[in-house]
């Protein structure tokens, strides 16, 4: 099973960083207002990128690498996918 790292755009310009296998579902979740807490007070506008893990521990590994980035290097993160 491929799990997913994603990268959402909130409302305020900040961005949220996770993991999932199932990116669809989970950004619906998050827009319902019932994701993760910080999704809550920061609702999410848009996914900015999304890259594909073979397993949990890879993505979790890119999930603690990538919450260290700024929002700067994120957004030169997901435009380098373009």
């Amino acid at each position: 099973m491929s799990w997913f790292l994603y990268l959402l755009e909130c409302n305020d310009g900040s961005i949220y960083t996770g993991i999932t296998t199932n990116v669809e579902k989970r950004y619906a979740t998050h827009v319902s207002g019932k994701g993760a807490r910080y999704t809550r007070s920061h609702p999410p506008q848009k996914i900015l990128a999304v890259f594909e893990y073979d397993d949990r521990s890879s993505a979790s590994k890119a999930e603690h690498a990538t919450k260290k980035l700024s929002a700067l290097q994120k957004r030169a993160l997901s435009n380098s996918l373009i």
